[in-house]
């Protein structure tokens, strides 16, 4: 039963990765901590390993597309790296007192995301071109750079919620639309998934290669197809796909861990 967790966290991942540029961890967490029994650290390591590709290949997708704002987002990112660094090492202290804390908090915060897309839907912003025809305020562009930190620190933390923060940053400071919001935050999360898996592994996380290998293959042939099928979607509906699928899979990950 649990190859079949570690694709059904690989393929979940790869959807909400590639529909609106999450973090792998509010689906692989939760269910490699409730289903799986392993620790939270570790899971958390398989999450920001699947991110770091997944992330990648999602974010070029968008690029292909024009849905990308390459500079502000290596501006953002290069702060966001440094409390990635931080939380890290935050979680890993949090894990020693709460083992099994952190896939908690990624399964609530999977459904809260859902009930967000569906009843406030990001369809608002600007796209790539307009953005870089007009330009963005120096003020604003620093700001976001100082919330990139705190991101940061949270995906550090927890391995998840950095996604959903920075399209907060990139659609309501910046005012990207939601596809350039997405495409943006995945290109940061690629990097920001670096430095935290490669913390987690120096900090004692356990390594295991055949289920991590599974879990991010399933996670990266997903992220792709979503991806793709974002960027043809209209935003409004784009929305609704997300809400679902977040909610979806949020009831799921409970669901293993409470009633199975």
């Amino acid at each position: 039963m649990y190859w079949v967790i570690y694709l059904i966290a690989g393929i979940g991942a790869g959807l909400v990765t590639g529909l609106a540029g999450l973090s792998a961890a509010v689906i692989i967490t939760p269910l490699l901590v409730g289903v799986c029994g392993w620790d939270s650290y570790d899971a958390v390591t398989v999450a920001l390993a699947a991110d770091v590709l997944a992330s990648l290949l999602t974010a070029n997708t968008y690029r292909k597309n024009g849905n990308i704002d390459l500079k502000r987002g290596l501006m953002v990112g290069s702060t966001a790296l440094i409390g990635t660094a931080v939380g890290s090492r935050c979680g890993f202290l949090f894990n020693q007192a709460q083992p099994g804390g952190l896939g908690l908090i990624a399964m609530i915060t999977t459904v809260s995301l859902g009930i967000k897309f569906l009843i406030k839907p990001m369809t608002g912003g600007e796209d790539a071109k307009s953005l870089s025809a007009s330009g963005n305020a120096t003020s604003k562009t620093f700001l976001a750079m100082i919330c990139g930190l705190g991101i940061g620190w949270v995906c550090g933390f927890t391995g998840s919620g950095g996604g959903i923060l920075m399209l907060t940053v990139f659609t309501l400071l910046l005012g990207y639309n939601l596809k350039v919001a997405v495409g943006t935050s995945t290109l940061i999360m690629c990097f920001v998934a670096l430095v935290g898996a490669v913390s987690h592994l120096f900090m004692g996380a356990e390594f295991h290669p055949i289920p991590m290998t599974v879990t991010v293959i399933a996670c990266l042939i997903s992220a792709i197809m979503s991806a793709k099928f974002a960027n043809r979607c209209e935003i409004r509906k784009l929305n609704k796909v997300i809400g679902i699928v977040l909610i979806i899979l949020g009831a799921f990950t409970m669901a293993t861990k409470y009633l199975i």
